[in-house]
């Protein structure tokens, strides 16, 4: 096998100073007689031709730049450089040129054309020592310079003799004179030399040249150096742009004029860098560095500047809460603010913390729930660019200043629902804004983020998590949810639950993908809040609100609604898998399979795996649950095991039982339901005795509720008494009419009842009743059970020495009504 380490590119310099690819290869280290030392070979990969041949001599300069690049000069005008696909076979080369050369591996440059002496020599002398001879600044020269400065770009030395020499004989400005009277006598040859000087004096990466480039006297005549660049037919126009086009615009009075200037300065040499220079190649990028950092360190003065005067921020501020500001003069508040928060992350994590605690302080958030809450388009997305940043530096702070807002204000105005209704109400198709906003919610209500931000007080970490997602649950959650409750809100009333009815949910593709944002949000709630949106899921009904998006016909959303099931059923909660049975949610998730025909995609094997992992795990309560209300429709898919699987765990289930039933006395048989009595059938009673047909009441007891020990003698009675009505009950086949004056109808638990006798149909028209007239109850929303009618409770479990009565009568759907 090939080494990966070794490979590399090899590149010459051509006389246009740019890079020549002149092959890949691979490179070895190897004494070669005829050169009578150490040297590098590459040999091309596809014929093993010698693609380099190079002595490592002891008096070249070799550099190692960014882990991957050695670069070196053969002759005066004969650069070289390899480019090695893996850092571990640079680190290797370099091992041996410096060994070579008796350096030490650790230095980036070995050493310059002048031996080490010549380099002490010139550490020694003093600055005003000419080391480098400058031609005369005369337009007759411009070419001679311009190659002057080309040429010392490769030597590092070489480099700092010239910046020093620019810069104590005023080099710089009579350039920029001659550049002045090269335009005026339209010189173009001159006009193009002085770009490649100008461009080379930029790649010296000299600070103090760039002191006098950049001071106001000097920097337009530097950008129109760099307008006549030789590769463009006509030269550009960036005095223009930054003189006539670009307004400084001042929300406030600025008085400092240093601070003016800064901001100034710090614009034109940020334009020069992104907009004018060329992007470097791979060998150039290091030569910009100390001009990055210049703009970055210039930043970092004016943010401490802006953060120092208290009177200019408090005056901002105020205008930005003010009434009677207009539209005009608030966005470009808005937008300073956004600007100044962009400046803020060039700042030590110190005094960011300065920043934005200041913010803070003089009430950016109370602004931005202002501001968050406007019409105007440009407005809102700015201010959600300075909320992330305040989310992304606190959540804490954030948390806590919306539950201290709580306290004071009403829901609709609270700064968390204001931005959930900016997500909701985002305009664009794609909905950027609502991902952006939907991210930083995500962030806000992730607890391993409130633990990361209390780790050094770990009560206080207990606190902000269980007060701030109690506060989110009661004021917030619903705001969230309204969209998905709202466009499922019609299966309850016209709908049968897993029938097809393209009223369930609608085919609008922006709707579809907030409805998914807004799913993707929920699901991970149940992966990280357990307790409280366990609670919300079964008052609310959720589940099944969310499985009606299973028929929705943007396939997206249909697996974002049965990824939330996943993820329910992923934590093996027995709460949650009793809600699942007892509202029969499996069935529009087998619809949607089943529905699907052959079609091999990612619904098919999304449901697949749904299966496949309670088959895997075990989960007795939902194989139990799947295999008699809904194998005879799954029996016929073969081309995977899962559901022969689901059937043969129930089948080993049910034996087990047996087993254990017969080596208990027949006496104490009775009583093995008694493992449930205390807590799973008292809280399945209050199931029932719930309101069903009021929106928005619990649809079960929250999930703190549970019975005492000392109800259990009652509890068992009662439940006797209801078994012996039951089983009296089942022995009529007739329908009875209920309370509202239709029909209530009871279903045969058995996997023949439940499916019918045409397994081609999806199960919801298996299971759907019939009135008296012949058709479908319009207002009819059946679910298969594990319980029997109100007030009635049954084991989950089939058990096999049941009378034939309770066989006959097992488990029912139970009928829904609508409102």
């Amino acid at each position: 096998m090939t080494d990966t380490r070794r490979r590399v590119k090899v590149y010459t310099l051509n006389e246009d100073r740019q890079w020549d690819d002149r092959g890949t290869g691979h490179v070895s280290s190897t004494y070669v007689e005829r050169l009578k030392g150490m040297s590098l070979l590459v040999r091309a990969e596809v014929d093993g031709s010698l693609l380099l041949e190079s002595k490592i001599n002891s008096n070249t300069a070799y550099q190692k730049q960014q882990d991957t690049l050695i670069v070196w000069s053969e002759a005066e005008n004969y650069d070289l450089a390899l480019s090695f696909q893996e850092k571990a076979g640079c680190d290797e080369i370099w091992e041996k040129i410096c060994q070579v050369q008796g350096k030490d591996p650790s230095v980036e440059v070995t050493q310059d054309l002048v031996d080490e002496s010549e380099e002490e020599r010139f550490e020694e002398m003093p600055e005003t020592s000419h080391l480098i001879d400058l031609p005369t600044c005369e337009i007759d020269k411009l070419e001679e310079i311009a190659d002057l400065v080309t040429s010392v770009l490769s030597s590092p030395i070489r480099r700092e003799k010239l910046a020093l020499a620019l810069e104590n004989e005023g080099y710089i400005k009579k350039l920029l004179q001659l550049f002045q009277t090269c335009e005026n006598l339209d010189n173009s040859e001159g006009l193009h030399h002085l770009y490649e000087i100008i461009r080379g004096i930029l790649f010296l990466n000299k600070a103090t040249l760039f002191e006098v480039m950049f001071s106001d006297e000097c920097i337009m005549d530097v950008v129109g150096c760099l307008e006549y660049d030789p590769a463009l037919p006509q030269p550009k126009s960036h005095r223009d742009f930054l003189t006539k086009t670009a307004k400084f615009k001042e929300v406030i009075p600025i008085t400092d004029s240093e601070l003016r200037q800064k901001i100034h300065q710090t614009y034109r040499v940020q334009y020069i860098q992104d907009i004018i220079l060329p992007t470097p190649s791979v060998f150039e990028e290091n030569f910009l560095s100390t001009l990055t950092s210049f703009i970055f360190f210039n930043k970092v003065e004016i943010v401490s500047m802006l953060q120092e005067d208290e009177k200019f921020l408090s005056e901002v501020f105020a205008q930005l809460t003010d009434e009677a500001t207009d539209d005009d003069k608030r966005r470009e508040l808005v937008n300073f603010f956004k600007e100044f928060c962009a400046f803020s992350q060039t700042l030590q994590p110190q005094n960011r913390d300065s920043f934005f605690k200041t913010l803070a302080n003089l009430g950016i958030l109370p602004a931005l729930e202002i501001v968050m809450g406007m019409d105007d388009l440009q407005v809102r997305c700015a201010a959600t660019d300075i909320f992330s940043y305040l989310v992304e530096f606190s959540p804490s702070m954030v948390r806590e200043f919306v539950m201290q807002e709580a306290q004071q204000s009403d829901d609709d105005i609270l700064l968390i629902n204001v931005v959930i209704e900016q997500m909701i109400c985002d305009a664009d198709p794609e909905l950027g804004g609502a991902v952006q906003l939907m991210g930083l919610l995500r962030t806000l209500i992730d607890p391993e983020n409130m633990l990361a931000t209390a780790n050094v007080r770990k009560c206080k970490w207990k606190t902000e998590k269980s007060e701030f997602l109690n506060f989110f649950y009661n004021h917030c959650m619903h705001v969230l949810t309204a969209p998905l409750l709202a466009n499922t809100s019609e299966v309850e009333k016209d709908a049968v639950i897993g029938s097809n009815s393209s009223t369930i949910c609608p085919d609008n593709y922006q709707t579809a993908q907030l409805l998914a944002l807004i799913l993707e949000l929920l699901t991970f709630c149940v992966e990280h809040h357990t307790y409280h949106i366990k609670n919300y899921i079964m008052n609310k009904d959720l589940l099944r609100r969310v499985l009606n998006l299973m028929n929705s016909r943007h396939t997206f959303l249909a697996l974002c609604a049965l990824r939330f099931m996943r993820r329910i059923i992923g934590l093996k909660d027995e709460f949650y898998n009793r809600y699942i049975v007892k509202g029969n949610l499996f069935e529009p998730v087998i619809n949607a399979l089943l529905d699907n025909g052959t079609r091999y995609n990612l619904l098919n094997s999304a449901v697949i795996e749904l299966f496949e992992f309670i088959r895997v795990e075990d989960i007795k309560s939902l194989t139990v649950h799947i295999v008699d209300n809904f194998y005879k429709s799954l029996e016929t898919i073969e081309y995977v095991q899962t559901f022969k699987g689901l059937k043969t765990k129930y089948e080993q289930e049910k034996d087990r039982q047996n087993q254990k039933l017969n080596s208990v006395p027949s006496i104490l048989r009775s009583n093995r339901f008694r493992r449930d009595t205390r807590a799973l059938e008292d809280d399945e009673d209050m199931w029932f005795n719930e309101d069903e047909e009021e929106e928005g009441d619990a649809v079960v007891p929250p999930v703190e509720k549970s019975k005492s020990e000392d109800d259990f003698p009652d509890s068992y009675e009662k439940f006797m008494e209801s078994k012996k009505a039951k089983e009296s009950e089942d022995k009529e086949n007739l329908p009875k009419r209920t309370s509202t004056g239709g029909f209530k109808f009871t279903f045969s638990h058995t996997a023949t009842a439940a499916n019918g006798a045409n397994t081609n149909k999806s199960v919801a028209a298996q299971t759907a009743p019939v009135s008296s007239n012949g058709s479908a109850s319009k207002n009819t929303n059946l679910n298969a059970t594990a319980a029997s009618p109100k007030g009635t409770l049954v084991g989950l479990v089939d058990y096999p020495d049941d009378d034939e009565e309770e066989e006959d009568a097992s488990p029912r759907k139970r009928q829904r009504l609508g409102s």
